[in-house]
């Protein structure tokens, strides 16, 4: 008798695998899993999404969507699950049914229990993939660090005061 085994060979085969909504990333062939987010994360989420919402549609400036929805980065070969993911106009090809292939123009992390993946791993993977804009959002202190890609590195830019997030991609000061 001979038995076919369909054992998943890489990490993105197991993720492929994964029922729908799990809180799951792949970056570098490696798994990594999220438990819940917190409710202060949630709410922050919420209150800056609203106003990004709001922004993008009356200025039809881009897309703004929110977790979960996969990104599939390298040619697919890494995807992560951004909280807040912004797509311009001019770039929403990008955007599919299944999730967005392709480097968004900005991504924002609330950093609730996984703060030292999301300023590494994360980190590095967006500047690796050429994201313009990403911006760290702790959400016990209520800061955002946002970095610009400038020739292929992130630079810090200028911090704003607890609870105020600027987004320079679309020239937008939002308190949350």
């Amino acid at each position: 008798m001979n038995y076919i085994l369909d054992i998943p060979r890489t990490a993105m085969e197991v993720f492929n695998m994964l029922p729908e909504g799990t809180l799951c990333e792949v970056i570098d062939n490696a798994l990594y899993m999220s438990p819940s987010p917190t409710t202060d994360h949630q709410i922050i989420l919420g209150d800056i999404f609203t106003e990004i919402l709001l922004y993008t549609k009356r200025k039809n400036s881009g897309k703004i969507i929110l977790s979960p929805c996969d990104v599939y980065l390298d040619d697919e070969q890494n995807v992560v699950q951004p909280d807040l993911i912004f797509i311009t106009q001019g770039n929403t090809a990008i955007v599919h049914k299944k999730g967005v292939y392709g480097s968004p123009n900005m991504v924002i992390e609330i950093l609730s229990s996984n703060k030292t993946y999301d300023k590494g791993t994360k980190f590095e993977l967006y500047q690796r993939n050429a994201i313009a804009e990403y911006i760290m959002i702790d959400a016990d202190t209520k800061t955002a660090s946002g970095y610009l890609l400038v020739e292929g590195k992130y630079h810090l830019q200028s911090s704003m005061p607890a609870g105020q997030l600027h987004i320079q991609q679309l020239s937008l000061t939002i308190s949350f």
